[in-house]
Protein backbone atom coordinates (compact mmCIF):
# COMPACT_ATOMS: atom_id res chain seq x y z
CA UNK A 1 0.00 0.00 0.00
CA UNK A 2 1.74 3.29 -0.97
CA UNK A 3 0.59 7.05 0.23
CA UNK A 4 1.23 10.39 -1.24
CA UNK A 5 3.19 11.76 1.20
CA UNK A 6 5.63 8.91 1.50
CA UNK A 7 6.58 9.74 -2.11
CA UNK A 8 7.01 13.13 -2.11
CA UNK A 9 10.05 13.99 -2.19
CA UNK A 10 11.63 10.45 -3.07
CA UNK A 11 14.42 10.36 -6.07
CA UNK A 12 13.55 9.41 -9.94
CA UNK A 13 15.97 7.97 -11.61
CA UNK A 14 16.30 6.48 -15.48
CA UNK A 15 17.01 3.32 -16.93
CA UNK A 16 20.78 3.90 -15.90
CA UNK A 17 20.29 4.52 -12.51
CA UNK A 18 21.18 7.99 -13.15
CA UNK A 19 19.14 10.51 -10.46
CA UNK A 20 16.73 12.96 -12.34
CA UNK A 21 15.35 14.80 -9.49
CA UNK A 22 12.58 14.57 -6.72
CA UNK A 23 9.09 13.35 -7.12
CA UNK A 24 6.82 16.64 -6.38
CA UNK A 25 3.46 15.63 -7.33
CA UNK A 26 1.28 12.78 -9.40
CA UNK A 27 -1.58 13.87 -11.51
CA UNK A 28 -4.93 11.53 -12.31
CA UNK A 29 -7.33 12.10 -15.07
CA UNK A 30 -10.53 12.45 -13.21
CA UNK A 31 -12.72 10.89 -15.53
CA UNK A 32 -12.61 7.18 -13.42
CA UNK A 33 -14.10 5.86 -10.59
CA UNK A 34 -10.50 5.01 -9.14
CA UNK A 35 -8.32 7.21 -11.56
CA UNK A 36 -4.93 6.01 -12.63
CA UNK A 37 -1.88 7.75 -12.05
CA UNK A 38 -1.16 9.52 -15.73
CA UNK A 39 1.55 12.28 -15.21
CA UNK A 40 4.86 12.47 -12.97
CA UNK A 41 5.94 15.52 -11.76
CA UNK A 42 9.41 16.00 -9.82
CA UNK A 43 11.72 18.73 -9.51
CA UNK A 44 15.05 18.41 -11.58
CA UNK A 45 18.19 20.11 -10.59
CA UNK A 46 18.13 24.08 -9.10
CA UNK A 47 14.23 22.91 -8.17
CA UNK A 48 13.56 23.39 -12.43
CA UNK A 49 10.06 21.69 -12.92
CA UNK A 50 9.27 18.86 -15.16
CA UNK A 51 6.40 16.55 -15.85
CA UNK A 52 6.49 13.23 -18.08
CA UNK A 53 3.94 10.63 -19.49
CA UNK A 54 3.65 7.88 -16.78
CA UNK A 55 2.52 5.08 -18.67
CA UNK A 56 5.33 5.90 -21.46
CA UNK A 57 8.15 6.02 -19.13
CA UNK A 58 7.55 4.76 -15.50
CA UNK A 59 9.13 1.48 -15.07
CA UNK A 60 8.74 0.98 -11.88
CA UNK A 61 8.09 2.28 -8.41
CA UNK A 62 7.19 2.16 -4.38
CA UNK A 63 7.90 4.42 -1.10
CA UNK A 64 11.50 5.05 -1.98
CA UNK A 65 11.32 6.34 -5.30
CA UNK A 66 10.79 5.80 -8.80
CA UNK A 67 12.38 4.24 -11.73
CA UNK A 68 12.29 5.21 -15.48
CA UNK A 69 12.21 2.80 -18.56
CA UNK A 70 14.28 5.40 -20.59
CA UNK A 71 17.28 7.31 -20.24
CA UNK A 72 17.58 10.47 -19.07
CA UNK A 73 18.12 11.94 -22.93
CA UNK A 74 15.32 9.87 -24.47
CA UNK A 75 12.30 11.70 -22.36
CA UNK A 76 9.85 13.58 -23.65
CA UNK A 77 8.00 16.41 -21.33
CA UNK A 78 4.67 16.93 -20.95
CA UNK A 79 2.12 19.41 -19.31
CA UNK A 80 -0.61 19.06 -17.55
CA UNK A 81 -4.19 18.30 -19.40
CA UNK A 82 -7.43 19.93 -18.76
CA UNK A 83 -8.75 16.85 -17.85
CA UNK A 84 -5.89 16.49 -15.19
CA UNK A 85 -5.43 17.23 -11.27
CA UNK A 86 -2.65 17.18 -9.50
CA UNK A 87 -2.47 15.36 -6.05
CA UNK A 88 -0.39 17.33 -3.38
CA UNK A 89 -1.13 20.43 -4.94
CA UNK A 90 -4.64 20.28 -5.88
CA UNK A 91 -6.09 17.87 -3.33
CA UNK A 92 -3.46 17.64 -0.46
CA UNK A 93 -4.53 19.71 2.95
CA UNK A 94 -8.38 20.25 0.96
CA UNK A 95 -11.46 20.83 2.64
CA UNK A 96 -13.98 18.04 1.23
CA UNK A 97 -17.66 17.36 2.22
CA UNK A 98 -18.57 14.67 3.14
CA UNK A 99 -22.21 14.27 2.33
CA UNK A 100 -22.69 10.91 3.60
CA UNK A 101 -21.36 12.36 7.20
CA UNK A 102 -22.89 15.90 6.45
CA UNK A 103 -19.56 17.11 7.42
CA UNK A 104 -16.47 19.29 6.36
CA UNK A 105 -13.60 16.54 6.61
CA UNK A 106 -9.86 17.97 5.49
CA UNK A 107 -7.61 15.77 3.06
CA UNK A 108 -4.49 14.93 5.30
CA UNK A 109 -3.52 12.06 2.83
CA UNK A 110 -3.86 10.47 -0.59
CA UNK A 111 -4.26 6.78 -0.63
CA UNK A 112 -2.69 4.78 -3.60
CA UNK A 113 -3.26 1.29 -5.19
CA UNK A 114 -0.88 -0.83 -7.16
CA UNK A 115 -3.06 -2.28 -9.74
CA UNK A 116 0.03 -4.53 -11.91
CA UNK A 117 1.95 -2.14 -13.54
CA UNK A 118 -0.82 0.53 -12.94
CA UNK A 119 -0.91 2.95 -9.83
CA UNK A 120 -4.33 4.19 -8.61
CA UNK A 121 -6.06 6.57 -6.33
CA UNK A 122 -8.24 4.98 -3.87
CA UNK A 123 -9.30 7.81 -1.61
CA UNK A 124 -8.29 10.61 0.89
CA UNK A 125 -7.83 9.71 4.00
CA UNK A 126 -9.02 12.30 6.45
CA UNK A 127 -8.08 11.06 9.93
CA UNK A 128 -5.14 11.22 12.48
CA UNK A 129 -2.84 8.54 11.00
CA UNK A 130 -2.69 10.71 7.70
CA UNK A 131 -1.45 14.02 9.55
CA UNK A 132 1.17 12.19 11.55
CA UNK A 133 2.34 9.78 8.24
CA UNK A 134 2.47 13.21 7.06
CA UNK A 135 4.86 14.06 10.20
CA UNK A 136 6.76 10.91 9.86
CA UNK A 137 5.90 7.57 9.10
CA UNK A 138 7.63 6.56 11.84
CA UNK A 139 5.21 8.51 14.35
CA UNK A 140 2.50 7.11 12.64
CA UNK A 141 3.52 3.60 13.46
CA UNK A 142 4.39 4.34 17.24
CA UNK A 143 1.35 6.01 17.84
CA UNK A 144 -0.65 3.07 16.56
CA UNK A 145 1.56 0.45 18.17
CA UNK A 146 1.25 2.90 21.97
CA UNK A 147 -2.65 2.86 21.16
CA UNK A 148 -2.94 -1.32 20.85
CA UNK A 149 -0.89 -1.18 24.28
CA UNK A 150 -3.88 0.23 25.97
CA UNK A 151 -6.45 -1.74 23.64
CA UNK A 152 -7.10 1.28 21.01
CA UNK A 153 -7.64 1.63 17.66
CA UNK A 154 -5.79 4.16 15.29
CA UNK A 155 -8.37 3.49 12.01
CA UNK A 156 -7.74 4.95 8.97
CA UNK A 157 -10.91 7.10 7.75
CA UNK A 158 -10.94 6.80 3.98
CA UNK A 159 -13.00 8.68 2.03
CA UNK A 160 -12.89 6.35 -1.79
CA UNK A 161 -12.39 8.78 -4.63
CA UNK A 162 -15.69 7.35 -6.06
CA UNK A 163 -17.47 9.34 -3.37
CA UNK A 164 -15.76 12.74 -4.62
CA UNK A 165 -17.09 14.89 -7.66
CA UNK A 166 -14.63 17.78 -8.79
CA UNK A 167 -16.93 21.28 -8.70
CA UNK A 168 -14.53 23.48 -10.16
CA UNK A 169 -10.98 23.66 -11.57
CA UNK A 170 -9.89 25.59 -8.82
CA UNK A 171 -10.89 22.75 -6.55
CA UNK A 172 -11.93 24.75 -3.36
CA UNK A 173 -13.76 22.01 -2.57
CA UNK A 174 -14.50 18.83 -3.45
CA UNK A 175 -18.51 17.76 -3.74
CA UNK A 176 -18.21 13.40 -2.54
CA UNK A 177 -21.53 11.85 -4.50
CA UNK A 178 -22.45 8.16 -4.83
CA UNK A 179 -22.53 8.02 -8.51
CA UNK A 180 -20.77 4.74 -9.87
CA UNK A 181 -21.26 4.95 -13.57
CA UNK A 182 -18.04 4.19 -14.19
CA UNK A 183 -17.18 1.35 -11.97
CA UNK A 184 -18.72 -0.99 -14.72
CA UNK A 185 -16.02 0.13 -17.27
CA UNK A 186 -13.41 -1.11 -14.95
CA UNK A 187 -11.97 -4.60 -15.85
CA UNK A 188 -13.24 -7.22 -13.31
CA UNK A 189 -9.56 -7.78 -12.07
CA UNK A 190 -8.94 -3.70 -11.42
CA UNK A 191 -11.99 -3.74 -9.09
CA UNK A 192 -11.00 -6.94 -7.39
CA UNK A 193 -7.81 -5.23 -6.38
CA UNK A 194 -9.40 -2.15 -5.30
CA UNK A 195 -11.94 -4.23 -3.55
CA UNK A 196 -9.03 -5.83 -2.14
CA UNK A 197 -7.51 -2.81 -0.31
CA UNK A 198 -10.41 -1.34 1.00
CA UNK A 199 -11.69 -1.62 4.75
CA UNK A 200 -14.98 -4.16 4.59
CA UNK A 201 -17.63 -0.96 5.41
CA UNK A 202 -16.09 0.81 2.31
CA UNK A 203 -15.64 -1.87 -0.07
CA UNK A 204 -19.61 -3.28 0.85
CA UNK A 205 -20.22 0.44 -0.19
CA UNK A 206 -18.29 -0.24 -3.47
CA UNK A 207 -19.98 -3.72 -3.69
CA UNK A 208 -23.37 -2.81 -3.53
CA UNK A 209 -23.34 -0.43 -6.92
CA UNK A 210 -22.02 -3.61 -8.98
CA UNK A 211 -24.79 -5.38 -11.03
CA UNK A 212 -24.76 -9.08 -10.44
CA UNK A 213 -22.45 -9.95 -13.31
CA UNK A 214 -19.83 -7.57 -12.80
CA UNK A 215 -20.30 -8.70 -8.80
CA UNK A 216 -19.50 -12.44 -9.71
CA UNK A 217 -17.04 -11.52 -12.08
CA UNK A 218 -14.98 -9.04 -9.60
CA UNK A 219 -14.94 -12.03 -6.43
CA UNK A 220 -13.58 -14.78 -8.51
CA UNK A 221 -10.88 -12.58 -9.59
CA UNK A 222 -10.18 -11.85 -5.72
CA UNK A 223 -7.53 -13.41 -3.96
CA UNK A 224 -8.34 -16.33 -2.16
CA UNK A 225 -8.08 -15.08 1.83
CA UNK A 226 -10.56 -12.27 0.25
CA UNK A 227 -12.82 -13.86 -1.15
CA UNK A 228 -14.38 -15.92 1.85
CA UNK A 229 -14.00 -12.84 3.98
CA UNK A 230 -16.03 -10.28 1.94
CA UNK A 231 -18.76 -13.28 1.23
CA UNK A 232 -19.16 -13.93 4.82
CA UNK A 233 -19.70 -10.20 5.06
CA UNK A 234 -22.85 -10.40 2.98
CA UNK A 235 -26.35 -10.95 3.99
CA UNK A 236 -27.19 -14.57 3.07
CA UNK A 237 -29.31 -14.21 0.39
CA UNK A 238 -26.83 -11.89 -1.71
CA UNK A 239 -24.00 -14.13 -0.80
CA UNK A 240 -26.27 -17.17 -1.95
CA UNK A 241 -27.27 -15.80 -5.07
CA UNK A 242 -23.48 -14.35 -6.25
CA UNK A 243 -22.04 -18.13 -5.35
CA UNK A 244 -24.87 -19.47 -7.72
CA UNK A 245 -23.72 -17.86 -10.41
CA UNK A 246 -20.57 -18.23 -10.19
CA UNK A 247 -18.58 -21.71 -12.08
CA UNK A 248 -19.05 -24.17 -9.86
CA UNK A 249 -15.07 -24.71 -9.10
CA UNK A 250 -15.01 -21.11 -8.21
CA UNK A 251 -17.65 -21.28 -5.69
CA UNK A 252 -16.36 -24.53 -4.27
CA UNK A 253 -13.80 -22.76 -3.59
CA UNK A 254 -14.81 -20.12 -1.59
CA UNK A 255 -17.64 -22.37 0.00
CA UNK A 256 -14.78 -24.85 1.34
CA UNK A 257 -13.29 -21.62 2.94
CA UNK A 258 -16.48 -20.44 4.61
CA UNK A 259 -17.03 -21.16 8.23
CA UNK A 260 -19.58 -24.08 8.52
CA UNK A 261 -23.01 -23.05 9.95
CA UNK A 262 -22.04 -19.75 6.96
CA UNK A 263 -21.82 -22.64 4.20
CA UNK A 264 -24.56 -24.79 5.15
CA UNK A 265 -26.90 -21.81 4.88
CA UNK A 266 -26.27 -20.15 1.90
CA UNK A 267 -25.92 -23.80 -0.25
CA UNK A 268 -29.65 -23.97 1.22
CA UNK A 269 -30.61 -20.85 -0.11
CA UNK A 270 -28.89 -21.04 -3.62
CA UNK A 271 -30.57 -23.65 -6.73
CA UNK A 272 -30.61 -26.99 -6.04
CA UNK A 273 -29.33 -27.55 -9.41
CA UNK A 274 -25.86 -25.17 -8.21
CA UNK A 275 -25.85 -26.84 -4.64
CA UNK A 276 -25.58 -30.10 -5.79
CA UNK A 277 -22.99 -29.52 -8.03
CA UNK A 278 -20.72 -27.59 -5.87
CA UNK A 279 -21.63 -30.18 -2.85
CA UNK A 280 -20.38 -32.92 -5.27
CA UNK A 281 -17.24 -30.40 -6.19
CA UNK A 282 -16.52 -30.50 -1.88
CA UNK A 283 -16.59 -34.25 -1.91
CA UNK A 284 -12.69 -34.02 -3.09
CA UNK A 285 -10.14 -33.19 -2.23
CA UNK A 286 -7.86 -30.13 -1.84
CA UNK A 287 -4.95 -29.85 -3.96
CA UNK A 288 -6.17 -32.58 -6.16
CA UNK A 289 -7.82 -33.00 -9.32
CA UNK A 290 -11.19 -33.45 -8.48
CA UNK A 291 -10.60 -30.28 -5.84
CA UNK A 292 -9.49 -27.43 -8.86
CA UNK A 293 -11.50 -28.96 -11.51
CA UNK A 294 -14.88 -27.75 -13.41
CA UNK A 295 -17.86 -29.51 -14.37
CA UNK A 296 -18.82 -26.79 -17.36
CA UNK A 297 -17.79 -28.65 -20.14
CA UNK A 298 -19.24 -29.83 -23.63
CA UNK A 299 -20.57 -33.28 -24.33
CA UNK A 300 -22.20 -35.24 -26.75
CA UNK A 301 -22.92 -39.06 -27.46
CA UNK A 302 -20.83 -40.62 -30.10
CA UNK A 303 -23.86 -41.01 -32.03
CA UNK A 304 -24.51 -37.51 -32.43
CA UNK A 305 -23.48 -35.82 -35.65
CA UNK A 306 -21.28 -32.75 -36.17
CA UNK A 307 -24.35 -30.51 -36.71
CA UNK A 308 -26.13 -31.66 -33.34
CA UNK A 309 -23.11 -30.27 -31.91
CA UNK A 310 -22.75 -27.65 -33.11
CA UNK A 311 -26.44 -26.67 -32.55
CA UNK A 312 -25.20 -27.95 -28.37
CA UNK A 313 -22.61 -24.96 -29.15
CA UNK A 314 -25.21 -22.24 -29.96
CA UNK A 315 -27.73 -22.85 -27.31
CA UNK A 316 -24.92 -22.95 -24.56
CA UNK A 317 -25.27 -19.70 -21.94
CA UNK A 318 -23.37 -16.17 -22.71
CA UNK A 319 -21.59 -16.44 -19.67
CA UNK A 320 -20.45 -20.05 -20.09
CA UNK A 321 -16.59 -20.99 -20.04
CA UNK A 322 -14.50 -20.52 -23.43
CA UNK A 323 -15.03 -24.13 -25.38
CA UNK A 324 -11.71 -25.78 -26.32
CA UNK A 325 -13.22 -29.32 -27.05
CA UNK A 326 -16.14 -31.63 -27.08
CA UNK A 327 -15.78 -34.66 -25.24
CA UNK A 328 -17.47 -37.93 -26.97
CA UNK A 329 -18.72 -40.28 -24.40
CA UNK A 330 -21.21 -43.38 -24.72
CA UNK A 331 -24.38 -43.98 -23.32
CA UNK A 332 -23.25 -44.11 -20.04
CA UNK A 333 -21.26 -41.40 -19.63
CA UNK A 334 -17.69 -43.25 -20.26
CA UNK A 335 -15.16 -41.04 -22.14
CA UNK A 336 -14.53 -42.36 -25.45
CA UNK A 337 -12.75 -39.36 -27.73
CA UNK A 338 -12.48 -35.52 -28.16
CA UNK A 339 -13.09 -33.48 -31.43
CA UNK A 340 -11.53 -29.93 -31.37
CA UNK A 341 -13.94 -27.10 -32.75
CA UNK A 342 -11.52 -27.08 -35.95
CA UNK A 343 -12.74 -30.51 -36.65
CA UNK A 344 -16.65 -29.14 -36.24
CA UNK A 345 -15.47 -26.95 -39.12
CA UNK A 346 -14.02 -28.93 -41.62
CA UNK A 347 -16.40 -31.87 -41.46
CA UNK A 348 -19.48 -32.65 -43.25
CA UNK A 349 -22.61 -31.64 -41.06
CA UNK A 350 -24.01 -35.06 -40.96
CA UNK A 351 -20.93 -36.87 -39.90
CA UNK A 352 -21.19 -38.98 -36.39
CA UNK A 353 -19.00 -37.52 -33.86
CA UNK A 354 -17.77 -40.84 -32.86
CA UNK A 355 -16.24 -41.43 -36.60
CA UNK A 356 -14.04 -38.60 -36.61
CA UNK A 357 -13.51 -38.15 -33.20
CA UNK A 358 -9.29 -38.46 -31.48
CA UNK A 359 -9.31 -41.55 -28.94
CA UNK A 360 -5.70 -41.49 -27.70
CA UNK A 361 -6.91 -39.15 -24.52
CA UNK A 362 -4.34 -37.88 -21.58
CA UNK A 363 -6.97 -37.69 -18.80
CA UNK A 364 -6.22 -37.67 -15.03
CA UNK A 365 -7.90 -39.30 -12.03
CA UNK A 366 -9.62 -37.20 -9.33
CA UNK A 367 -7.47 -37.93 -6.71
CA UNK A 368 -4.29 -37.43 -8.69
CA UNK A 369 -2.05 -34.05 -6.83
CA UNK A 370 -2.94 -30.55 -8.48
CA UNK A 371 0.98 -30.13 -9.36
CA UNK A 372 1.30 -33.09 -11.60
CA UNK A 373 -2.25 -32.67 -13.36
CA UNK A 374 -0.60 -28.46 -14.16
CA UNK A 375 2.68 -30.39 -15.20
CA UNK A 376 1.06 -32.49 -17.48
CA UNK A 377 -1.02 -29.67 -19.33
CA UNK A 378 1.82 -27.71 -19.70
CA UNK A 379 3.98 -30.64 -20.98
CA UNK A 380 1.25 -31.81 -23.58
CA UNK A 381 0.43 -28.20 -24.23
CA UNK A 382 -3.43 -28.65 -23.89
CA UNK A 383 -6.00 -26.07 -22.94
CA UNK A 384 -7.91 -28.67 -20.57
CA UNK A 385 -7.67 -32.12 -19.15
CA UNK A 386 -10.23 -34.64 -18.68
CA UNK A 387 -11.05 -35.77 -15.20
CA UNK A 388 -12.15 -39.65 -15.37
CA UNK A 389 -13.44 -41.95 -12.51
CA UNK A 390 -11.23 -45.47 -12.31
CA UNK A 391 -14.84 -46.60 -14.87
CA UNK A 392 -13.46 -43.67 -17.40
CA UNK A 393 -16.87 -41.64 -16.52
CA UNK A 394 -15.94 -38.24 -17.32
CA UNK A 395 -16.34 -35.75 -14.19
CA UNK A 396 -14.93 -32.88 -15.55
CA UNK A 397 -12.00 -30.98 -16.87
CA UNK A 398 -9.27 -29.01 -15.77
CA UNK A 399 -8.39 -25.96 -17.72
CA UNK A 400 -5.30 -24.15 -18.40
CA UNK A 401 -6.25 -21.55 -16.06
CA UNK A 402 -6.85 -24.08 -13.00
CA UNK A 403 -3.44 -25.40 -13.35
CA UNK A 404 -2.03 -21.66 -13.63
CA UNK A 405 -3.54 -21.02 -10.37
CA UNK A 406 -2.02 -23.93 -9.15
CA UNK A 407 0.90 -23.29 -9.83
CA UNK A 408 0.65 -19.97 -8.04
CA UNK A 409 -0.70 -20.97 -5.38
CA UNK A 410 2.66 -23.79 -5.09
CA UNK A 411 5.17 -20.84 -6.17
CA UNK A 412 3.63 -18.70 -3.13
CA UNK A 413 3.97 -21.30 -0.74
CA UNK A 414 7.02 -21.80 -1.12
CA UNK A 415 7.56 -18.10 -0.87
CA UNK A 416 6.10 -18.50 2.64
CA UNK A 417 7.92 -21.40 3.99
CA UNK A 418 11.37 -19.85 2.55
CA UNK A 419 10.53 -16.42 4.60
CA UNK A 420 9.56 -18.41 7.70
CA UNK A 421 13.46 -20.25 7.21
CA UNK A 422 14.78 -17.30 6.58
CA UNK A 423 13.38 -15.67 9.96
CA UNK A 424 14.15 -18.57 11.79
CA UNK A 425 17.78 -18.59 10.61
CA UNK A 426 18.24 -15.12 11.32
CA UNK A 427 16.61 -15.66 15.40
CA UNK A 428 19.25 -18.99 15.69
CA UNK A 429 22.06 -16.74 14.14
CA UNK A 430 20.77 -14.09 16.37
CA UNK A 431 21.08 -16.57 19.40
CA UNK A 432 24.12 -18.04 18.55
CA UNK A 433 26.09 -14.80 17.92
CA UNK A 434 24.80 -13.70 21.66
CA UNK A 435 26.19 -17.16 22.78
CA UNK A 436 29.63 -16.82 21.66
CA UNK A 437 29.89 -13.01 22.42
CA UNK A 438 28.55 -14.15 26.08
CA UNK A 439 31.65 -16.89 25.73
CA UNK A 440 33.89 -14.33 24.97
CA UNK A 441 32.78 -11.72 27.90
CA UNK A 442 33.23 -15.04 30.30
CA UNK A 443 36.50 -15.83 29.23
CA UNK A 444 38.27 -12.66 29.27
CA UNK A 445 36.59 -12.04 32.84
CA UNK A 446 38.90 -15.25 33.92
CA UNK A 447 41.78 -13.49 31.73
CA UNK A 448 41.25 -10.84 34.07
CA UNK A 449 40.54 -12.80 37.61
CA UNK A 450 43.41 -14.80 36.66
CA UNK A 451 46.01 -12.03 36.17
CA UNK A 452 44.43 -10.16 39.43
CA UNK A 453 45.83 -13.07 41.14
CA UNK A 454 49.40 -13.24 39.85
CA UNK A 455 49.87 -9.79 41.26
Amino acid sequence: MLYLSQMIGEPVVDATGERLGTISDLAISTGEVFPRITSLAFQGPGRVPFMISWRKYVDTFDDDGITLSVDAHDIRFSYLQPDEVLLARDLMDRQIVDTQGLKVVRVNDLKLSQSGTQLRLLGAEVGVRGILRGLHPLLEKAVVNVAKLFHKKVDEQLIAWNYMDLLDRDLSEVQLSVTHRRLDELHPADVADILEQLDPQQRASVFEHLDDARATEAISEMEDEYQAEFIDDLDDARAAELIGNMDPDDAADIVRDLPYEKAETLLRLMGVEDAAEIRRLLGYKDGTAGGMMTTQFVAVPRTATVGDTIEVLRALPEDHPTVHYVYVTDEYGKLLGVNSLRTLVLFNADRLMGDIMYDDIISCLPSEEEEDVAADIFKYDIPAMPVVDEHGTLLGIVTTDDAWDAIEDDVAGDKTRMSVLSVAGIVVASLLGLFLYSLILLQLAGSLHIGGLHY
